[in-house]
């Protein structure tokens, strides 16, 4: 089987759908985030989903942006930077508090303490370096991001649009996470989610028809006998 454009897309539809699953599936059950939870193996298989799930949503927001490049306009390319960067942030994020913060734990406690606290959207009683930078970073290209990418996709009209309406209002939505009780921070990450899955599939099955008909066309005419 040849790889052309049309299997890449939809390969980066399957990787939203990938992203959205994980990104439902690590809310489940979550235990509080504190210094005793860092240290579990627990945290560290959560740490490696929520990688997964950056990683995967890069790749499908880049087939969703390269699948409508001109109807998505200067807006859609605007949104996509933005939320990539944000993605790429929260990637570095995540991979750096499974390396660091489990090594740590028992050292510096209240390094680790401050840390946590403002990835869940406190702040911290001192300077905790580039962490808290990084956080402010994430926070604010994944919500902007969102939004601006979500409204380019409802405005291309390629992909289903109650789904680029979640995700544009879903992802602005993060900034009350920290006011909301524990659980209910849980279940607010669950629209995003369900956002991607939605987008990813839509444009999976999209580019599935697009892909039959191309086919179709490229067979060769029927030789009538004569």
């Amino acid at each position: 089987m040849s790889i052309t454009t049309t299997h890449l897309i939809r390969a980066a539809g399957v990787s939203a759908v990938v992203a959205g699953l994980l990104f439902c599936g690590v809310q489940i059950n979550h235990p509080p985030v504190d210094l005793a939870f860092v240290s579990t193996t627990e945290f560290a298989v959560r740490q490696a989903m929520k990688i997964g799930f950056t990683l995967f949503a890069l790749i499908g927001i880049t087939g969703m942006y390269l699948s409508q490049v001109k109807k998505a306009g200067v807006l859609g390319l605007i949104g996509y930077l933005t939320l990539g960067a944000g993605f790429i942030a929260m990637l570095t994020l995540e991979i750096a508090a499974v390396v660091i913060l489990p090594a740590i734990a028992h050292t510096s406690p209240e390094y680790v303490s401050a840390a946590i606290g403002v990835a869940l959207g406190g702040k911290a009683a001192f300077d905790i370096g580039l962490m808290s930078a990084l956080n402010s970073f994430v926070g604010v290209t994944y919500m902007a991001g969102g939004l601006i990418f979500g409204i380019a996709l409802f405005r291309a009209n390629v992909l289903a649009r109650w789904a680029s309406i979640m995700l544009a209002i879903a992802t602005p939505l993060s900034i009350l996470i920290p006011l909301l009780p524990f659980i209910n921070q849980r279940l607010f990450a669950v629209p995003t989610g369900l956002a991607l899955i939605a987008l990813g599939s839509s444009l999976w099955l999209t580019f599935r028809s697009q892909g039959a008909v191309a086919e179709i066309r490229s067979l060769p005419e029927p030789v009538v006998a004569r």
